[in-house]
């Protein structure tokens, strides 16, 4: 992640980077849309490619210099010129062969860089001499392992001054791509690794669709098709021999980097300039040659006799292509589509157009979070000063510098002015609020929230501590929240929001987007920082970012200060808390999940909000609970003592009567044990982590906000949903060890054949099937339902989603149907009952849905589609986002009604199904604990027993008492104090 700032201070001593959004939810999906359209330009694995560009020779007059000539487009290669990926790709290939028993170093693969994993691979299996080698099993095998642990999501495998030399060259007019002879898996890995959102280039050109890889020109050709650019107005910025070979057999000028090879041996491939490495080159490298560096090699003023046509015609599998020539007009065929290139290029536009238009139709709820500001702040924001301090680098000095950037850009006057907020808008916590009234003079910081969005969730501290910390302070903060789905943008969907997240802020409700699209905001959390003279200061994006933001705030306090811009006067704040009595006497408050002992009916709510687990029976007696003082906290311990925060998914082992608690904003694992009425800590630590691997044993495996839970009795594993970071988790109960088994960590809804291509969207609900072969899973995000094959770790559709764009989060709505016709939203609980259907709680549709996995079919059972509570008959009854439902032998479906705060029951018996409201008898709110010592008795009692004890004259001591009871007797929980009277009746409470 990085921030971006609206002016190039010349202030500020740290080297700068270009921001981009890049660990948070995107919003628009603009990436994927970049992928797919470039799925739509490419051709098949079986079909050959052959490059249709006409080119032209041109005269040049001969000077004593050489001339560089128009530059157009840069192709950039990947692996060791956009990321450090080379080193990493060796070791994951490394790791290929050490599974076939072959001993390897990553020196073996220096020869074949450049050239394709199956050349990569295939090259060394040749010199070992391995037999039988399979190449496509071995690139499968390769992306797995180089996916799993090399090319994390922004796991700053980037070179340094790539994000700005790509930049640079776009605001020049030049057109950029990706021309790589890897996979599109890999590159696209490997982008989201560097955070180079693949928007910015306008082709991504791979490997898959080629029959020749470097040093053929193939791609290169293809790509500068693709961009309608003349190969020798291409640039090309290579690190491999093969690839600058690929350069001069295209007829492009070649920028090598020495990150992979040396300078000698890249001398050999005769390229064009010879630089250190991307950062070292500048766009004057590309426009202009840098002529007093320029190795000179004519063949890039004059166009050799051989075409690249006819090249690429020679080397085509069964001889040149019917009917591709170069005449006048340009003519060339493709399979057999002959035309001019203007033709060509027509049609091919045309349809180009159409497949946008058909995807931004078919995708229109992506397509409202877009907006031309957002896609500019993308591809030209201005630089900012990075968001990494050096090392030993003090606290002031680095607000001194933010202090230095903002005086830059009021001197600037380049900073824009926030717009006002529409008088319309819905505010919560607060009477409505406007910027030159209620926040003018104060510093506020603008959290663009949606309330799904787990990313929201997880920064909610970070902002309390800047609220607590500049609480007298002229700062405020304002939730702008901008809903995703459409269940969000409901404003009393919102007030639950508030409620169930704490929130003491003022909240604006802007469901329009319209704050959104002024700021050219383009993912969730986004924050930004206005002065108090309405102009905005920066835009910082994702988690993690409470130092960044910490240091603007205060810069901005200082620097507004000196200046008298500042007024403290309070804001007029009226929280909803406060104005929503029936959260202090119900019984639950806001229930996320249930589990449930069928052998002892007994009922397992997760009472969230409470922090607690309550117990009761089925007709809903009180039994006991778990966290009795309803403190938020990490404590071990007895079920009085033990403490909880926001615990979600339950799951119970009947064997050993122990019930697993995902406690998910203490980011852990919990066991309660009933048979010694104790709590205990199975993994995480209170802390987030963002281990995308695993394997720790206990509380050192930092776990990312657990949400629900299934228990394998025969194996003895939980397996966790952890919605935080993406991906479905195991602990094995008899090791302790706690570790990934599915999902590669990327937010998506992308159905694959092993845990390493297999990804989820906020996984927030798991059951497991009767036969214990597959577990399923409630995606939220991608709003679909899943199947997880527990042998393989690879995962199949059910319904709802996306089945086509894995990174289309955005296809949901309300409507039954069968398979991906499906439109579910955002649900929260998956129950597969013992006949093998499967029950969701559809929670944004306020339903309770049925699928069968069989025709994969799913009916509405209950619930009208609207926010309410209402019992009778099932399909007009009413709910208010359901989150979990369970099974129980009588035959009914108990649901947790998360917003209502009840526990409502299906009838499954009865023929005409009914919803029914759990009465819950004897379960109260909890108790805080007192925090001054408690008192019994203000005076003793008739029955009190003196004990006069000489003591001497000190007024200091000891005094040790034994108390017996006679058997069978305790003391009460509740008697934790005792009173000593001395004689001159001063009481000491104890």
């Amino acid at each position: 992640m990085a921030m971006k700032l609206l002016s190039t201070p010349t202030s500020l001593s740290h080297p700068t980077k270009l921001f981009f959004f890049s660990s948070p939810k995107p919003v628009s999906r603009t990436s994927s849309f970049c992928q797919w359209r470039s799925k739509c330009r490419g051709l098949t694995r079986k079909m050959a490619v052959k490059a249709c560009v006409k080119v032209e020779k041109e005269n040049v007059k001969e000077t004593g210099k050489q001339v560089w000539g128009k530059v157009s487009a840069v192709l950039f290669d990947m692996d060791g010129v956009l990321c450090n990926s080379e080193n990493p790709s060796r070791k994951a290939a490394v790791d290929v062969f050490a599974e076939m028993g072959v001993q390897v170093t990553v020196e073996d693969f220096a020869p074949f860089t450049g050239m394709g994993e199956a050349n990569f691979l295939g090259g060394v299996a040749s010199v070992k001499g391995v037999k039988e080698f399979d190449p496509e099993a071995a690139k499968k095998r390769f992306f797995e392992i180089y996916l799993d642990k090399y090319a994390k999501p922004n796991s700053g495998i980037g070179f340094p001054g790539a994000l700005e030399l790509i930049t640079q060259c776009k605001s020049k007019g030049l057109k950029v791509a990706v021309a790589s002879s890897a996979d599109r898996v890999k590159v696209d890995a490997n982008l989201a690794a560097a955070g180079l959102p693949s928007l910015m280039f306008d082709a991504i050109v791979s490997a898959d669709a080629f029959e020749n890889l470097k040093p053929a020109p193939d791609i290169f050709l293809a790509a500068s098709r693709i961009l309608d650019v003349p190969p020798e107005e291409c640039v090309v910025i290579e690190d491999a021999l093969a690839g600058v070979q690929a350069a001069n057999a295209a007829k492009m000028r070649c920028i090598a980097v020495t990150t992979t090879l040396t300078e000698e041996t890249l001398k050999e491939a005769d390229p064009s300039i010879i630089r250190n490495d991307i950062g070292s080159v500048s766009l004057d490298d590309i426009l202009s040659g840098s002529s007093d560096e320029m190795v000179q090699n004519s063949q890039f003023l004059q166009v050799s006799e051989q075409n690249p046509l006819t090249i690429l015609n020679e080397r085509t599998p069964n001889g040149p292509t019917p009917s591709v020539d170069v005449p006048g007009e340009g003519v060339f065929s493709l399979e057999g589509l002959q035309g001019s290139r203007r033709e060509i290029l027509r049609y091919g536009s045309l349809g180009i157009a159409l497949s946008c238009l058909y995807f931004a139709v078919t995708n229109w709820k992506a397509m409202q979070y877009a907006s031309p500001k957002a896609i500019w702040n993308m591809l030209f924001a201005s630089k900012s000063p990075s968001s990494d301090s050096n090392e030993g680098e003090s606290r002031s000095a680095r607000i001194q510098q933010f202090v230095n950037y903002i005086s830059d850009l009021e001197s600037s006057g380049t900073a824009p002015t926030v717009p006002e907020f529409p008088a319309k808008l819905d505010w919560l916590n607060t009477a409505p609020l406007q910027f030159r009234r209620d926040l003018q003079g104060k510093v506020v910081l603008l959290d663009f929230w949606t309330y799904c969005c787990i990313n929201c969730m997880h920064v909610l501290p970070d902002l309390d501590f800047l609220e607590k910390k500049y609480r007298d302070k002229p700062f405020a903060v304002v939730g702008v929240h901008s809903a995703k789905f459409d269940n969000e943008k409901d404003l009393e969907a919102i007030r639950n929001a508030v409620l169930r997240y704490g929130i003491t802020h003022p909240v604006v409700n802007d469901g329009d987007m319209y704050l959104w699209r002024e700021l050219g905001v383009n993912s969730w959390p986004t924050f930004a920082i206005v002065g108090p003279n309405g102009k905005l200061l920066a835009l910082i994006s994702g988690e993690g970012r409470r130092k960044d933001l910490d240091y603007l705030v205060e810069a901005a306090l200082i620097f507004y200060g000196q200046k008298k811009l500042l007024d403290n006067k309070p804001l007029p704040l009226n929280l909803e808390k406060d104005n929503d009595p029936r959260l202090l006497t119900s019984p639950l408050k806001f229930p996320g999940k249930l589990a449930i002992d069928v052998l002892n009916n007994r009922l397992f709510i997760s009472d969230s909000n409470h922090n607690r687990i309550v117990v009761t029976n089925l007709d809903g007696n009180f039994i006991v609970q778990i966290g009795s003082t309803g403190e938020e906290g990490l404590r071990d311990g007895s079920f009085d003592d033990a403490t909880f925060s926001r615990p979600q998914g339950l799951a119970y082992n009947a064997k050993k009567n122990i019930l697993y608690v995902a406690d998910t904003e203490n980011h852990a694992l919990r066991e309660i044990d009933f048979v010694c009425e104790e709590v205990r800590t199975l993994a995480g630590n209170g802390t987030k982590g963002s281990d995308y691997t695993g394997g720790e044993k206990g509380t050192s495996q930092l776990l990312n906000s657990p949400w629900d839970l299934c228990f394998d009795p025969v194996n003895e594993k939980v397996y966790i949903a952890m919605a935080g970071q993406h991906q479905i988790w195991e602990h094995n109960t008899q090791d302790g060890v706690t570790k990934a088994f599915s999902g590669n960590g990327y937010e998506r809804n992308l159905n694959g054949s092993s845990p390493t291509n297999t990804s989820y969207a906020q996984p927030s609900g798991i059951s497991l099937s009767p036969d214990m072969m597959e577990a399923y899973i409630a995606d939220s995000e991608s709003s679909s339902i899943r199947a997880l094959d527990l042998k393989t770790g690879g995962s199949r559709l059910l319904a709802g989603g996306d089945p086509v764009f894995s990174d289309n989060l955005f296809r949901f709505g309300d409507h039954d149907g069968v398979g991906s016709d499906v439109l579910l939203q955002h649900p929260l609980g998956v129950l597969c009952a013992k006949d093998g259907q499967i029950y969701i709680a559809d929670s944004y549709n306020h339903k309770i849905k049925k699928l069968d996995p069989a025709s994969k079919r799913v009916i509405t059972l209950a619930g009208t589609g609207k926010a309410g509570f209402k019992d009778g008959k099932a399909l007009a009854a009413q709910f208010s986002e359901p989150s979990g439902i369970i099974e129980a032998e009588n035959g009914k479906l108990y649901i947790a009604d998360t917003n209502n705060s009840e526990i409502r029951y299906l009838d499954l018996n009865k023929a005409s199904a009914e919803i029914r409201t759990l009465e819950l008898k004897g379960v109260q709110p909890p108790t805080p604990r007192s925090k001054s010592l408690r008192r019994l008795r203000r005076r003793p009692s008739a029955d009190t027993q003196t004990i006069v004890v000489n003591g001497g004259s000190s007024t200091e001591g000891n005094l040790y008492l034994k108390v017996s009871l006679p058997k069978e007797y305790h003391f009460s929980k509740v008697s934790l104090s005792f009173s000593l009277y001395t004689q001159s009746h001063a009481r000491t409470t104890h």
